[in-house]
Parts: structure tokens; sequence; C-alpha cells
């Protein structure tokens, strides 16, 4: 297994591994270890199909499942990042779908507007257009690593309040009113997440976030703002050209990512299952006690 830095701050592209072969006791412990250590994975020419690619993000922890009903026995889907429809049809400039794909745009971590957030997103790139669609990245951890030692113990007692329609009514009321986006109370979590492994620490914040314990709403948002604005410096981030079969694994404690606009008129379609958090992750260590 060979390594190459991506980032100077976080990222690697492993070389010599087939996913495939990925088991609880094969290649899985060691890419677990490049996991917490660079935040973010890319192997490359992978072309896993559903099957393969639920396999191996199950070695992470259990799948993340969004649907209102589970059917039993049934394994959540894997949610596309398409702009094309159920009817294999491109979507209009106003589709609800590609409106949302839209909201993706905004820096966010997944999953902070569940009660379980996720630990990981094993996205998978099927179909790329000839220019744009870029994925990018920064490292929350170097983020916080960045702060002054001041800022950093103030960070450790804020509490984010996080509600999934709030990032999508950025981008259009209609779409904020959607079930699927108002069907989660808001969820609480604390500011920073500090990794049980290494012990380090990273800002735990998304473009769900709107509200902080403590502050009026307008102060608040002004802190949130200014927050993501630092740990989203363009120095600080890695842009992705993505090619089919292309794998990206992060680390939701500490990564924020999102997409960048491409022809609508070209099919953009990747493949993305979130593993949940569990206790061994840290989890209970962001539920705010009060």
């Amino acid at each position: 297994m060979e390594i190459m830095a991506l980032h100077m701050d976080f990222g690697v592209e492993i070389h010599g591994v087939d996913l495939r072969d990925a088991t609880p006791t094969n290649l899985y412990p060691e890419i677990r270890q490049h996991f917490e250590q660079y935040s973010l994975l890319l192997f490359r020419r992978q072309h896993l199909d559903i099957g393969e690619q639920n396999r191996f993000a199950r070695l992470f922890g259990p799948l993340e499942d969004r649907s209102v009903v589970t059917m039993d026995n049934e394994p959540p889907e894997i949610s596309p990042v398409s702009n094309v429809d159920e009817s294999g049809q491109l979507m209009h400039s106003r589709h609800q779908r590609l409106l949302d794909l839209q909201s993706n745009m905004l820096w966010h971590t997944d999953s902070t507007f569940l009660p379980i957030p996720a630990l990981v997103n094993v996205l998978q790139a099927l179909v790329v257009p000839a220019s744009g669609g870029d994925t990018e990245f920064v490292s929350s951890r170097a983020g916080f690593a960045r702060r002054s030692a001041k800022e950093q113990s103030e960070l450790r007692t804020r509490v984010f309040h996080h509600k999934y329609g709030h990032s999508r009514e950025k981008i259009d009321a209609d779409l904020a009113k959607q079930e699927r986006f108002a069907m989660w109370p808001p969820q609480r979590w604390r500011a920073v997440w500090k990794n049980p492994v290494n012990q380090t620490e990273s800002v735990y914040i998304a473009s769900h976030a709107w509200a902080v314990d403590g502050m009026d709403p307008d102060e608040g948002s002004t802190y949130l703002t200014e927050l993501m604005s630092a740990l989203t410096r363009p120095q600080d981030i890695y842009a992705h050209p993505w090619e089919p079969g292309d794998v990206i694994v992060w680390d939701e404690r500490a990564i924020l990512h999102r997409g960048t606009p491409w022809p609508y008129d070209e099919e953009r379609t990747l493949h993305s299952l979130c593993v949940s958090a569990r206790d061994i992750d840290g989890l209970e260590s962001i539920r705010p006690t009060s």
C-alpha cells in the first residue's frame, strides 16, 4: 500500500489497493489507520458495484438510513448524487433535486441534522462532466489547530444547533419545506469533536448550523459565518476533479466539503454512502450535557 499526499494539511491518495479485497482483517485495519491520521483517502480505478461499495462502507460501521420507513432486513439505499432523474432524463434548472445538489455547494459536514451523525462518507464517481463538478475539501482539524489557544478554549465550550432545512432555505424557501428536510427536530452538538484514537480536535460545523447556545440569533449567525470563513480559506482547500471509478472516503468529524457547479446539460452521477458514528468514534463526547 503506497500513499501520496494530496494537501499539506490532510488527505492521501492510496495506490495498490482493490477495495473489493478489504475485510475486517485484510487491508481495512491499515486503511482505518490512514483514515484516522489523514482524514481523507482517495482510491482510483475502483469501479465498485452497489453491493461492493455497500460492503466496503460497512467495515466502518452501520450504514446510515434517512428513509422515513425502513423495511425489515432491507439495506439502506445508496444516495445518488446526480442531475439525472428516475426516468433517465437530465433535470431542468429549477428541479427540486437539482436545487438540493446546489445546496451541497455550501460548505458542510454530512448528517449533523440527524440524531446520530455520520462518521464517514464513501463517495464514488460513476459519470462525470467534461468540465466542472469538482468536490472541494478542507480540514476542520487543521482549522482548529490554527486558532489561538484562547479561541480553542472558547470553541470547546460552544454548542451549535443544526437543522437540515436551514441549509436548503439558503438556496430555495420551497425546497426547505419538503418533508425530507423538515422531518427531524433540530440537533445540538458540541463545536469540537475529539478523535478518541489520536486525541486530535476538529471544529464540528456545517451549513446546517443555524444557532449558537448563549448567543442571540444575529450574533450566532455572524459567529458561525466568520468561523466557517476562517476554516475554508482558499489555501486550505483540496479540490478533487473526479474521474469514473474514483472513491473518496473522508472523516466527517474532521473534514468539510462542498460540490462545485458544472454544465447542467451534462450528466454528473456519484454514489454516496454514509456510515453512522458510534461511541467508539467519540459520539457521546459531542453530546451536550445540558
